[in-house]
C-alpha cells in the first residue's frame, strides 16, 4: 500500500495543505472556480515532484473531491495528456517508478474508487486528467456507432446524437460525468418495455456499457514488454471486464451503438400516496396507481420519497411522437430548477441545519416535498415533452450534495411491485424505530428506479461478450430474472446513526430478496457497510458479490475469471487504488 493511502475512508487530521485543498476542490466543485492546482514550481517546494517524469507532459498538483464531499484529498501530483499517446507515456513511466495511475474525469462519484481518503501529494500515485481525451465523431451511420473519447461528457455526448437523429433510451441523469467514468461504473438511467412496447435496433433497457461496440484501453503488452493501446472489438472475450470495469483499468476511447432517438414527455405526479404507489400486489385493485401500473403504461418512471412524507414526487417518461397538447415543449435539459440550482451557500446551511438539530427532519422532508409542488407548478414543469436528452438530463453539479447507498434487485417482471413495496415498508418501519430514539439517519429522499438486464444482443454485435462485470449482469441460471429494482437511501454526509442505519438496511436486502431475487450492490454508491463505515464488510467482498456471479452449481464464480482477465490486461496493478485492491484481490 502506498504512503498515506487508507484502506477504507475514515476521520482524518488536516494539515494546512488539506484544508487549502479541501476548500479549493469544493468550491471547484461547485462551479465556482475551474479547477484548483497548484504549479510544479510552488508545489515542488513542499513535495517532490515524481522523479523522471515524462518532461513534455504538463504535471502539476490537484486537489480531490467525490460528489458528496466525502472524499476529499490534498493536492496529487497530477497530469494532463494531450492524447492516448501520452497516456501510454504516462502509463509505461508510472510502471518503471512504481506508481499507481488513477484517471481523473469529473468526480462524479460515492465510493473511492479513483482515491482513498488520507492519500497526499507523496503517495505514488498519479492522477490523469483525461479532458483532453475529447474528441468526438460519427464512426459508422449504417448502423449508427459514435466515437468518442474517454473524457467526453455525457451532455456533450447526447448533444452530438440528438441533432443527428440518434438516442439512448435509459441515460443518467447527470450530464456533467465523462464517458468514461460512466461505462467504469455501468451508469444507467431508468427503463423497462411498456405493455406492447418492442426494444429497437440501437437501444437496450440495461447500462450505458451494454451498447458499447468496441474500445481502445491501456494494457500490457507480453511480446514488447510495455503498455500499448489496443482496441478491442465486442466479440472479443476480454473486452468483457473491461466494459464496466469499476476502476480497474484505463479506457482511452469507446464506440458505442445508437439507434433512432424517440421524443419523449414526462410528466410529474406529486398526488400519489406512499400507501397507493407502494401498495402490495395483494391489497392493490384494477384502478390503484402503484409503481407497477405505471411501468405497464409508460415502462419509464422514478419515484422520489422525501422522508416521512405521506405522498411522492413520482416522474414518468413515455415514448411521443407528437407534442401532446397539455404538455410544455423543451428544447434543452434541466428542467427543474427548483432542485438543481443551489449555490453551495444554500447546500451548506441546509447540511448544517439538519446536522445540528436532527430533530427538524421530518418537517423538513415535508418542506422538500411542497418546495417540489411549488417549483414544478411555477416553473410549469408538470408536464414536459422534447427530444430524449432535454427530460433525460436533470441533474446538475449544482444540485444539493448527498450521500446514498445503492443496490439493484434481479427479479422477475411481475414481481417488481412486490420488490419495491417489502422494500418501501422496511424502510418506513425502520425510519420510525429509529425516530422513537430521537435519531433521524436519513433527511433526504429514497430514489427508486426499475431497469432491464444487460443482455450482450442489445449491442448488435454478434457473438457481443457480456458486461462481465455489471451489477445487472444476467445470470444463465436465472433466466426468469428480466429487470432490476435500483434502490438508493440519500443523506447529508455526517448524519449520527448513518452507519448503523445503512447496515441494517443492507443486510435486511440480502436476507430478505435472497429467496426469489439477487441482489448486488451499485459500484459508485455506498455498499459493504461494516464496523468501519461503508466498504469495510468483509462479508460483502468475500462471499456476497463473487456469489452474486456464480451459476447455481458451478465450481468457480465468473467474477474470479474476470479478475484474474483484468490481471492479464494489467500484470502490474497500476490501475488500482485501496478499494479497487479489496474488491477484486488477485486470483
Amino acid at each position: 500500500m502506498a504512503e498515506g493511502e487508507r484502506e477504507f475512508p475514515g476521520g482524518e487530521p488536516l494539515t494546512r495543505r488539506a484544508f487549502i485543498g479541501r476548500g479549493a476542490a469544493a468550491f471547484a466543485a461547485a462551479g465556482l472556480i475551474p479547477a484548483f492546482r497548484i504549479e510544479p514550481a510552488a508545489a515542488a517546494a513542499e513535495c517532490a515532484p515524481p522523479p523522471g517524469f515524462p518532461g513534455s507532459i504538463e504535471l502539476y498538483q490537484q486537489a480531490f473531491t467525490n460528489w458528496a464531499q466525502e472524499v476529499v484529498v490534498e493536492p496529487l501530483w497530477s497530469c494532463a495528456p494531450r492524447n492516448a499517446g501520452e497516456v501510454v507515456k504516462v502509463v509505461n513511466w508510472a510502471m518503471r517508478a512504481g506508481y499507481r495511475v488513477r484517471p481523473r474525469g469529473q468526480m462524479h462519484g460515492w465510493s473511492p474508487l479513483s482515491v482513498a481518503p488520507g492519500m497526499t501529494c507523496r503517495s505514488r500515485v498519479i492522477m490523469v486528467d483525461t479532458s483532453h481525451l475529447d474528441r468526438i465523431n460519427l464512426r459508422s451511420s449504417q448502423p449508427p456507432v459514435i466515437r468518442a473519447g474517454a473524457g467526453v461528457l455525457m451532455e456533450d455526448f447526447l448533444d452530438f446524437a440528438s441533432p443527428r437523429g440518434f438516442g439512448i433510451t435509459a441515460a443518467p441523469a447527470p450530464g456533467d460525468i465523462t464517458i468514461g467514468g460512466a461505462l467504469a461504473i455501468d451508469a444507467h438511467g431508468t427503463a423497462i418495455p411498456a405493455e406492447g412496447e418492442r426494444r429497437l435496433d440501437g437501444h437496450t433497457f440495461g447500462t450505458l456499457s451494454n451498447l458499447v461496440t468496441a474500445l481502445t484501453a491501456v494494457v500490457w503488452s507480453r511480446r514488447s514488454r510495455r503498455y500499448v493501446l489496443k482496441r478491442f472489438e465486442r466479440s472479443d472475450p476480454r473486452i468483457g471486464p473491461l466494459l464496466a470495469h469499476v476502476g480497474r483499468a484505463f479506457i482511452t476511447s469507446i464506440e458505442m451503438r445508437l439507434g433512432r432517438d424517440q421524443n419523449l414527455r414526462c410528466v410529474s405526479y406529486t398526488d400519489v400516496t406512499v400507501d397507493e404507489l407502494f401498495a402490495k400486489p395483494s391489497s392493490a385493485g384494477p384502478d390503484t396507481r402503484t409503481f407497477d401500473s405505471y411501468l405497464k403504461e409508460a415502462g419509464r418512471a422514478e419515484a422520489i420519497w422525501y422522508p416521512f412524507t405521506t405522498e411522492v414526487w413520482l416522474k414518468v417518461w413515455s415514448v411521443s411522437k407528437s407534442k401532446p397538447a397539455s404538455s410544455r415543449k423543451v428544447d434543452s435539459p434541466y428542467n427543474y430548477a427548483f432542485s438543481d440550482s443551489l449555490s453551495l451557500e444554500v447546500s451548506n446551511a441546509t447540511s448544517q441545519m439538519l446536522l445540528g438539530d436532527p430533530s427538524i427532519t421530518p418537517s423538513f422532508g415535508q418542506l422538500q416535498m411542497n418546495a417540489t409542488k411549488a417549483g414544478l407548478a411555477s416553473g410549469d414543469a408538470y408536464d414536459l415533452w422534447g427530444k430524449s436528452k432535454n427530460l433525460q438530463l436533470y441533474v446538475r453539479p449544482s444540485t444539493l450534495r448527498v450521500t446514498a447507498n445503492g443496490y439493484a434487485v434481479h427479479c422477475r417482471r411481475r414481481d417488481v411491485q412486490r420488490v419495491i413495496s417489502e422494500f418501501t415498508s422496511y424502510h418506513r418501519e425502520h425510519m420510525d424505530e429509529y425516530r422513537a430514539r430521537g435519531s433521524f439517519p436519513s433527511n433526504m429522499p429514497v430514489e427508486i428506479r426499475v431497469t432491464g438486464l444487460d443482455h450482450p444482443a442489445h449491442s448488435g454485435v454478434r457473438g457481443a461478450a457480456p458486461v462481465s462485470l455489471s451489477a445487472v449482469r444476467p445470470r444463465a441460471d436465472r433466466p426468469e430474472f428480466g429487470v432490476a429494482v435500483w434502490f438508493d437511501i440519500l443523506t447529508i454526509p455526517g448524519t449520527g446513526d448513518l452507519n448503523r442505519f445503512y447496515r441494517e438496511t443492507e443486510n435486511w436486502i440480502y436476507r430478505n430478496y435472497y429467496p426469489y431475487a439477487l441482489v448486488r450492490p451499485e459500484w459508485s454508491k455506498g455498499w459493504g457497510y461494516g464496523s468501519a463505515g461503508a466498504w469495510s464488510d468483509p462479508v460483502m467482498f468475500e462471499r456476497r458479490i463473487p456469489a452474486s456471479f456464480r451459476r447455481k452449481g458451478a465450481r468457480r464464480s465468473t467474477w474470479k475469471g474476470d479478475i484474474a482477465g483484468l490481471d492479464r490486461l494489467d500484470p502490474y496493478r497500476l490501475f488500482t487504488s485501496p478499494l479497487v485492491r479489496r474488491i477484486m484481490p488477485r486470483t
